[in-house]
């Protein structure tokens, strides 16, 4: 059973408190297909996260996958 929602919050926002402070800056992933993509640094997507936006479950289901959180 893949994790809760509030379960992926809870571990990104522990991961992103132990990074460094330069590599919040790099990007993480990137969202959207074909000429549409977009780029998402570490620190937008703890905006992202934080404010609990539409794109927060995709940015963490993406981070889960790639096994981040």
């Amino acid at each position: 059973m893949p994790p809760q929602e509030d379960e992926l919050r809870e571990k990104f926002l522990k991961a992103f408190a132990n990074l460094p402070l330069n590599t919040r800056e790099e990007i993480v992933l990137v969202l959207g297909e074909g000429d549409k993509k977009q780029p998402i640094t570490w620190k937008v997507a703890y905006f992202e996260v934080k404010n609990n936006t539409p794109r927060s479950e995709e940015i963490l289901k993406k981070l889960d996958g790639m096994g981040l959180v």
